[in-house]
């Protein structure tokens, strides 16, 4: 496993553990089955572009996790807005947000090497 995959599954697992303790609120309810889902999908759609069956294939995958990782940021923002913050939720909207960029240079780079094969 590499440490992309390793972080990607920390952090939803993580986040999963920090949704559990959150009271139980009409509001909080509505995000934490946001969060859950779309906090755990990055790490299930990097696992499946490791068995990508074509560049392509990688691509779109890892643009998945991008998406995914973007609105799992969303979610915490909004949890933060809602609840106000503490250090677990300060460190995974920091996590998101450099899960992001490291998803995001991925992207770039096989869209560009994917234009240079073309």
């Amino acid at each position: 496993m590499n440490d992309l995959q390793n972080r990607l599954f920390n952090f939803g697992a993580e986040v999963l553990k920090y949704l559990k303790g959150l009271p139980n609120t009409p509001e909080n309810r509505i995000i934490r089955d946001q969060l859950g889902r779309s906090a755990t999908s990055p790490g299930a759609s990097y696992e499946e572009a490791q068995a990508g069956c074509s560049p392509a294939d990688f691509h779109n995958k890892i643009n998945i996790c991008l998406k995914e990782m973007r609105e799992s940021n969303y979610w915490l923002r909004m949890l933060n807005a809602v609840n106000g913050t503490d250090s677990d939720l300060g460190f995974f909207i920091a996590e998101s947000g450099e899960l992001m960029k490291i998803l995001g240079s991925i992207s770039a780079k096989t869209q560009n090497h994917r234009k240079i094969k073309s």
